[in-house]
């Protein structure tokens, strides 16, 4: 795995330092990315090259899973999205976002395919994965049936220092909009890989 930082670092070591970076400055997203409001639509190839756009998803409950093929964390999230979306059925859309530079089409449909992700963009510029403004993989955005930003954040609360997960903030925040409830935690820092921009 390729690390972000021109400088000389092993990768977990930049993950660590990443880390401590989210931790001692606020969360920032750009200004039209505010939660409660309409999620900015965007249109994307699949990688069969079918155009997607976020808007065609209106009236379903949509993850983005801003994913990698590569990152451990991203393999986990798909273990359990694989899990939820059994049980979520049709109400529920998961649209996983690829946009590693070192990941080749080829390694991300043999990733997608060994781990069951059904619709997996093709973000080449990283201009989708900018306008959210996602830094790490996984990266998650979930957006109601009307098409409102509801989440945006981590998966779970697993980082470098906990291990195992013991709150599921992906989970809790779909289960919750499906239920017409509202969200008891609508944002946390990502936590994962950082995203390739270079190679």
């Amino acid at each position: 795995m390729r690390c972000r930082s021109g400088v000389s670092l092993p990768c977990r070591d930049e993950m660590i330092l990443r880390q401590a970076q989210d931790i001692a400055s606020p969360l920032r997203y750009n200004e039209s990315m505010r939660l409660n409001q309409p999620a900015p639509d965007f249109e994307l190839p699949d990688l069969q090259g079918n155009i997607h756009t976020l808007s065609q998803y209106r009236g379903r409950v949509v993850v983005l899973n801003f994913w990698s093929a590569e990152c451990p964390y991203s393999v986990r999230t798909d273990e359990l999205l694989l899990k939820w979306r059994a049980r979520w059925g049709s109400d529920v859309t998961v649209l996983a976002v690829a946009m590693n530079r070192n990941e080749s089409i080829e390694m991300v449909k043999a990733a997608a395919t060994a781990r069951g992700n059904l619709t997996v963009l093709n973000d080449a510029n990283l201009a989708v994965t900018d306008l959210y403004g996602v830094e790490v993989t996984p990266h998650i955005h979930i957006i109601d049936r009307a098409g409102i930003l509801r989440y945006r954040g981590a998966v779970d609360d697993v980082t470098f220092r906990q291990r195992v997960a013991t709150r599921f903030f992906l989970e809790e925040a779909v289960e919750a909009l499906l239920a017409g409830k509202r969200l008891e935690i609508d944002e946390t820092p990502a936590y994962g890989c950082a995203i390739v921009r270079e190679i």
